[in-house]
């Protein structure tokens, strides 16, 4: 299945950050959603700021346009703001892409749990993101970092328990 752009993307000025504020904010909200789609789409959860430029999303080589390193930053500072984006270093060049936050993947784990009759089982976090009953899920696959970030809201709201194995981390399900 190939990435559908939206129509803004071949509009070369989409590729300039616009000075009137209005104009701006409509923008960033369709770079923001743009990044988001496109993450999800190549599921993507870290991004490098410099490797970015050169990526299809920021780069659009038929109408040979790119978007600049710091309108680049500008874009990924409005998804942090929104909750989207975590960097992973301080000189802002690394960064975690969350397209769907933590807790809402451990609603749709929750809900496959659910459905498939295993509350009150315990998992490894391996089963739960890698394994065979869960490959048709679009959790599986799930970043470590993602999976445990949405188990520990699932232990928030008491919906399970992390638990230490002798082979790593688990969780049981309530």
């Amino acid at each position: 299945m190939s990435f559908e752009w939206p129509w803004q993307y071949n509009f070369p000025p989409f590729f300039t950050l616009q000075p009137n504020v209005d104009t701006r904010q409509k923008q960033l909200a369709a770079w923001c959603s743009l990044v988001l789609s496109f993450c999800r789409h190549r599921k993507l959860y870290t991004l490098d700021v410099l490797e970015a430029q050169e990526s299809p999303v920021f780069n659009n080589k038929k109408i040979e346009r790119k978007l600049s390193v710091e309108a680049i930053q500008v874009v990924f500072e409005e998804l942090r703001k929104k909750g989207n984006l975590e960097w992973l270093d301080k000189n802002k060049s690394r960064c975690l892409i969350m397209w769907r936050r933590p807790e809402e993947w451990g609603k749709l784990i929750y809900q496959w749990v659910s459905k498939n009759g295993m509350v009150n089982s315990v998992f490894t976090l391996y089963e739960l993101s890698n394994g065979d009953d869960t490959e048709k899920e679009e959790f599986h696959g799930l970043e470590d970092w993602m999976l445990l970030r949405s188990l520990q809201a699932l232990q928030a709201e008491g919906k399970a328990e992390m638990i230490t194995m002798d082979d790593g981390k688990g969780v049981k399900f309530f």
